[in-house]
């Protein structure tokens, strides 16, 4: 059975996700029952002992601050303004019907 190259890369994300969700919650339910970190660390009762369960028990775990800029969207339309010009010229209206202007050059 083959699989495409983006349904592997796909598995592999959910499955990466899903272990790190689970890392997480392990973490914190070791650090809110101390029996089951000590089962984990035998030391773990120890003054010494520091990992990664005693730094989010005591609170000791900070995120990055993470600042996403959006740029905003290029406007690809222009808009003008619509500009009407209209030439009023009396002598079109003096020819009788069917007359135009007379042509300078007459091309025959």
């Amino acid at each position: 059975m083959r699989f495409k190259n983006s349904q592997v890369r796909q598995f592999g994300k959910a499955t990466l996700a899903a272990l790190l969700v689970g890392m997480i919650l392990l973490l914190d339910a070791m650090a809110a029952c101390p029996a089951l970190h000590e089962w984990i660390h035998h030391d773990a009762d120890k003054p010494g002992h520091h990992c990664a369960v005693t730094l989010i028990a005591h609170g000791k775990v900070s995120a990055a601050a993470c600042e996403i800029v959006i740029p905003p969207p290029i406007v690809l339309v222009e808009v003008t303004t619509r500009f009407v010009f209209r030439a009023f010229s009396p002598a079109i209206e003096n020819l009788p019907q069917g007359r135009a202007p007379p042509a300078f050059l007459s091309v025959s």
